[in-house]
């Protein structure tokens, strides 16, 4: 018997988690689910975003499936994506990106994962407001101490990057890929300019590279990178990144397979994990019953496959994938242009589960 935490989420997200959940029942397992709200619904219900029975929740369950949470731009409160993250200690960020059939995109046969480190960097949220007290004093002692000029109009983000969190990411890098019967792993990083926090990540890749003698090790600088998946995406498998380029990498994989519509992710750490697409919570279609569940849908099938149901995560995966590539039955993204014979999210669904009844 499995107990799974599901936090609908905001905007489109009770739609796609509900088309998400009635998939998962359909294939008959012992789940029984632990509807919690974060996000806007939170505030509605507890008067924050986060409360702490839900977190409560998935350090009881174990296993977390999220929809998309809204988060407000320059202002309001720090993403619970990230919050969740840190309070749980999920410090892997797991993105699988692969091609499907039916999808309108200008490439085939992509199959790339992306292992992003998750608690550090960039989005440690360690910042100093323009104008700030703190902000001065700081701005005046890099002066004093590096000889370097910061205007005093500048608002400043902090950048920690350790070895032990460089080391573990690695690790899981490869240990993935030796699992999941992979051949190279590359790291990305831009130490050739940031010598002191992407240089501490490169030099733990390069340390932890040499444990796994049976696995192709190389690295990339991130813009470097870029451009390589665009010219040549068959070329890399596993990609492991600081936190940051992580998430810009992600984005660039998943325009490769067609969008975020068919991208998922799964948040792990040592005790809980959670399972997300990668979209965000597009209020303004928010019960219309148009968007594509498909993302959702997938990340149920990391989920599957993380809880050691690898049949029940292929069966799901595969239902997906023939109704993407009969092109009937699905949403107004996977149509051609000028098609109007589109489906809404619940029938999507509804064509799936019809496939796993077969």
């Amino acid at each position: 018997m499995y107990k799974i935490t599901l936090i609908p989420g905001d905007g489109i997200g009770p739609e796609i988690a509900g088309a998400t959940r009635e998939c998962v029942d359909a294939l008959g397992l012992p789940i029984t689910w632990d509807i919690q709200d974060a996000g806007e619904e939170a505030i509605k219900k507890y008067g924050t975003p986060l409360p702490e029975v839900l977190l409560d929740s998935i350090k009881k369950n174990k296993v977390c499936l999220k929809g998309p949470i809204t988060t407000p731009i320059g202002k309001g409160y720090r993403s619970i994506n990230v919050s969740l993250r840190k309070s749980l200690n999920l410090y892997v960020c797991l993105r699988p990106f692969k091609s499907f059939q039916g999808v309108r995109s200008k490439y085939q046969n992509i199959d790339l994962v992306v292992v992003r480190e998750n608690s550090e960097d960039l989005y440690s949220g360690i910042e100093f407001e323009k104008g700030g007290e703190d902000t001065l004093k700081l701005i005046d002692f890099i002066e004093k101490v590096k000889k370097g000029k910061i205007l005093i109009d500048s608002g400043i983000s902090i950048k920690p990057i350790s070895t032990s969190a460089s080391e573990k990411i690695t690790r899981f890098a490869f240990e993935y890929c030796r699992k999941n019967n992979r051949k190279k792993v590359t790291a990305v990083h831009k130490a050739n300019i940031m010598k002191f926090s992407d240089g501490v990540f490169l030099e733990a890749a390069r340390r932890i590279s040499r444990e796994y003698p049976d696995l192709e090790y190389e690295e990339r600088i991130v813009d470097n990178m870029c451009m390589q998946l665009v010219q040549k995406p068959e070329k890399y498998e596993v990609m492991v990144l600081p936190n940051l380029y992580g998430d810009i990498i992600s984005d660039l994989c998943a325009g490769l397979i067609g969008g975020l519509g068919m991208a998922a992710g799964a948040n792990i750490g040592e005790d809980c994990s959670i399972f997300e697409p990668t979209h965000g919570s597009a209020p303004k279609y928010q019960g219309k019953n148009k968007v594509n569940p498909s993302a959702m849908i997938l990340a149920a099938v990391l989920m599957l496959e993380y809880l050691g149901e690898t049949k029940a995560s292929r069966r799901l995966e595969r239902a997906l994938a023939e109704v993407v590539k009969e092109g009937k039955s699905v949403t107004y993204d996977l149509k051609e242009e000028g098609d109007l014979l589109v489906v809404g999210t619940k029938e999507m669904g509804e064509a799936i589960i019809k496939k796993l009844k077969v």
